[in-house]
C-alpha cells in the first residue's frame, strides 16, 4: 500500500525557517487529505508573513502555534493529537553559536531532549529530526549540540517501552539558497563587486530544498527507528560558487570564521562499521535496535559498506561545476539570476 498522510497530522517545529516552508509546500500539494500541518515556531513575525502564503481559509488543515522547544510544557500540549512530528528547530549559525554557547546547547540539546519526552508522553507514532553534516566529527559547538541532538533521538528507541513510536534522524549538507547560507549571500555581495572568500579550498556537501524534503519524508514512510539517514549528494568548490556568480567580482581571502572547517564529513571511518548503503541514502544504524538486523538488510537490500569507508566533501566523487551550479541557482535559488 502506498504512503498517505490521509487523516494524519503533523507538526514541524521550526516550521517557518526554509526546510520546513518547503515541506509544508510539498505536504499540501501531494497529501492534500491530511487531517492537520501545525506549524509551530518562536517567531511571530515568520508566521504572520507564512500564514499570508497558506491561510487557514484556503488551507484548513493548517495551523500556527507560538512556542520554543525549551519549553516542555507547550510542546506537551501542542503534540496533543499528532500522529508525525518533524523536529527541524534550531540554532544553526556556526559563529552566533560560539559567541552564545548556552543558548545553542538550550535550544540544540535541552530542545532536543524536550522533543523526545514531549513525544514519549502523547500518542505521537513517529519523529524525524533533522541533523546537519556539521555533527559528524564536530569542531564547533553547532556541530556537537546537534551531534549530542543525534545521539539522543537515536537513544530515545530504546526508551520507549510499551509505546511503538520511531525515532530517526537526517543528516544532510548545505540546502541551496536556505536562510544565511553562502549563495544568497555571494548573490548580494555581487551588487558591491566583492566575493570575500574564508579559504580557496573549501568545499561543501549541497543538496537542493527539495532533495532535503524527500529526504525526510522518505525517512518518514521508511524509517524502522535509531537510523541516520545520508544522502548520496555532490560536493561544490567555494571558488566555484564564487565564479558561478561573480566571475568580475573581486574575491579577496578573508580568513575561515570560528568554528568552520575547510570540508566538511558526513560519514566518519568509525561509522563505517554500523554503515549501510540503502542505493540512494546511506544508513548509519543504531548499535542496540529493537528489530532484526538481517529483516533490514532483506527489506533495503542494503550493502554493507567497507571496513573504513568515510564520506566528506573533499574526497566525494561527484562534483557541481561553475556551469551547473549556475543552472542550480536559476533553477531552486533565483529565477531571475544572470551572471
Amino acid at each position: 500500500m502506498s504512503f498517505t498522510l490521509k487523516d494524519k497530522s503533523i507538526l514541524i517545529t521550526g516550521g517557518t525557517g526554509s526546510l520546513g516552508k518547503a515541506l509544508t509546500g510539498h505536504i499540501l500539494s501531494k497529501y492534500p487529505e491530511i487531517k492537520k500541518l501545525i506549524i509551530f515556531s518562536r517567531d511571530e513575525q515568520k508566521q504572520f508573513q507564512m500564514a499570508q502564503e497558506y491561510p487557514e481559509n484556503k488551507y484548513p488543515q493548517m495551523r500556527y502555534f507560538i512556542g520554543d522547544v525549551r519549553d516542555f510544557e507547550r510542546l506537551k500540549r501542542a503534540f496533543k493529537g499528532v500522529d508525525y512530528v518533524i523536529h527541524a528547530a534550531a540554532m544553526k549559525h556556526v559563529h552566533i553559536a560560539e559567541y552564545n554557547p548556552m543558548e545553542c546547547v538550550k535550544t540544540n540539546v535541552l530542545g532536543a531532549e524536550n522533543v523526545i519526552n514531549a513525544c514519549l508522553e502523547t500518542e505521537v507514532e513517529r519523529v524525524i529530526a533533522l541533523s546537519t553534516d556539521k555533527a559528524c566529527a564536530p569542531i564547533n559547538l553547532y556541530g556537537a549540540t546537534k551531534l549530542t541532538s543525534d545521539k539522543l533521538f537515536v537513544a530515545a528507541n530504546n526508551i520507549r517501552g510499551w509505546n511503538p513510536i520511531k525515532f530517526s534522524v537526517v543528516r544532510y549538507g548545505n540546502v541551496m539558497g536556505s536562510n544565511g547560507s553562502v549563495i544568497p549571500f555571494f548573490i548580494n555581495k555581487k551588487k558591491q563587486g566583492i566575493l570575500p572568500i574564508t579559504d580557496p579550498n573549501m568545499t561543501r556537501f549541497n543538496i537542493s530544498l527539495q532533495g532535503g524534503v524527500d529526504m525526510v519524508m522518505h525517512a518518514l514512510e521508511h524509517a524502522w527507528g535509531g537510523e541516520i539517514f545520508i544522502p548520496k549528494i555532490p560536493s561544490y568548490r567555494i571558488m566555484d560558487i564564487a565564479e558561478a556568480i561573480g566571475p568580475k567580482c573581486e574575491k579577496p581571502i578573508v580568513g575561515i570564521r570560528p568554528g568552520e572547517k575547510v570540508h566538511e564529513e558526513m560519514i566518519t571511518e568509525s561509522d563505517s562499521f554500523l554503515t549501510y548503503d540503502l542505493g540512494k541514502y546511506y544508513t548509519i544504524l543504531p548499535s542496540t535496535h529493537k528489530w532484526e538486523l538481517e529483516e533490514f538488510i532483506d527489506h533495503f537490500k542494503a550493502q554493507k559498506v567497507s571496513i573504513g569507508f568515510k564520506y566528506n566533501s573533499e574526497k566525494n566523487t561527484e562534483w557541481e561545476t561553475v556551469e551547473s551550479l549556475r543552472k542550480l541557482i536559476k533553477e531552486h535559488v533565483d529565477s531571475s539570476f544572470v551572471v
